[in-house]
């Protein structure tokens, strides 16, 4: 017995059968896989009205699982925004390449500045030196040997070997090489042997 179904498309609420508690359970119903099996359309002499796209999806075989379409790991949206900040990083590489150079320089030049003004004033504190001339006369008499009138210069020489010479005593011997001179002599001595 086939069963109506509903302008909808749905089967009726019940199942058709005895309801009362006292009937046996109903039997189970088979499903047959319909994959293999095509129906075709009636072919009528008349002309041929709109079929709903449930039964004609049902005509062409078994109904195909729809799956949702996943989303795309990388769209046009993406590819644009990448672009886009891909032109941004290249047109902003130069300048602030430039800005941090230019920054560089003014510290370098900062510094110089400061060194020279430090400089500037060491040289002005000595220019105010030798406008003193009791600083001037100091300075001749260091430098130059320069004695007033009436004094009598004394120069110390410092000669160790020519003082113990004159005292009779044997010269001061030289102090021994550094341990680091000791050992490059030795390598450079083995370097000039000839080779045999």
């Amino acid at each position: 017995m086939t069963q109506r179904r509903m302008p909808s498309g749905q089967g009726p609420a019940r199942r058709p059968g005895r309801t009362s508690s006292t009937s046996r359970p109903t039997q189970r119903v088979r499903v047959r896989d319909t994959a293999s099996t095509r129906v075709e359309p009636r072919a009528t002499g008349k002309a041929a009205r709109p079929v709903p796209a449930r039964r004609v999806a049902a005509t062409k075989g078994a109904v195909k699982r729809t799956v949702a379409p996943r989303p795309k790991a990388f769209t046009g949206r993406a590819a644009v925004l990448i672009g886009l900040l891909v032109a941004l990083v290249l047109a902003y590489t130069y300048p602030v390449r430039t800005y941090l150079a230019q920054e560089s320089q003014i510290a370098k030049m900062k510094a110089a500045q400061t060194a020279q003004r430090a400089l500037i004033t060491e040289k002005a504190e000595e220019v105010a030196k030798w406008q003193d001339p009791v600083y001037v006369g100091d300075q001749a008499r260091a430098r130059l040997f320069y004695v007033r009138p009436g004094e009598i210069p004394l120069i110390v020489l410092n000669d160790p070997e020519g003082a113990a010479r004159d005292a009779g005593k044997a010269p001061v011997a030289a102090p021994p090489d550094k341990w680091y001179d000791t050992l490059w002599s030795s390598v450079d001595a083995a370097n000039r042997e000839p080779k045999q």
